[in-house]
């Protein structure tokens, strides 16, 4: 299986896409870079095996709308809402926005991260993002697993 350069992934999207959002940290770059690794091995657009996750960080339509409705289409998120807004590709649904359009896949995925209360674990913790990833994105109903693999993923966001 052949995925994105990491690097590429790393500092030609995730970084740009996060500084547009003025939501930018070393730790919050190498956990989105290391959620699209955990989820599709920054390779896949649809989910191995049947399933409604969608884009290299795998967000399911529902959770996308959730984002939204439950975040985004409040007065206090107005700012972010209207850089989500000005990300997306008018030609294209929500769905196909988060398989073809790879910026704002990734800044649904950071919104979904954002909206956890929880602070971010340190840029350099890759069993922590690990753990961040599975606790308030995957879930407990999430398929995902805490293994050496899924942290050696993270450790791989981490070197790139």
């Amino acid at each position: 299986m052949i995925g994105l350069d990491v690097r590429q992934l790393k500092y030609e999207i995730v970084r740009p896409t996060l500084i547009t959002l003025g939501l930018w940290s070393p730790a919050s770059e190498n956990l989105l870079t290391g959620t699209a690794l955990a989820e599709s091995r920054a390779a896949y657009v649809r989910q191995v095996g049947g399933g409604p996750a969608l884009g290299l960080w795998q967000m399911e339509p529902a959770t996308h709308d959730d984002c939204w409705t439950n975040f985004l289409n409040f007065p206090a998120q107005s700012r972010l809402a209207t850089i989500c807004t000005r990300m997306r590709a008018p030609d294209l649904s929500a769905s196909a926005q988060l398989v073809t359009n790879l910026r704002y896949a990734c800044a649904m995925a950071r919104i979904r991260f954002f909206r956890a209360r929880e602070a971010l674990p340190a840029s350099t913790d890759a069993a922590g993002l690990s753990a961040y990833w599975k606790e308030h994105y995957n879930t407990a109903l999430g398929a995902g697993v805490l293994s050496t693999e899924l942290i050696s993923r993270f450790q791989e966001a981490i070197n790139a």
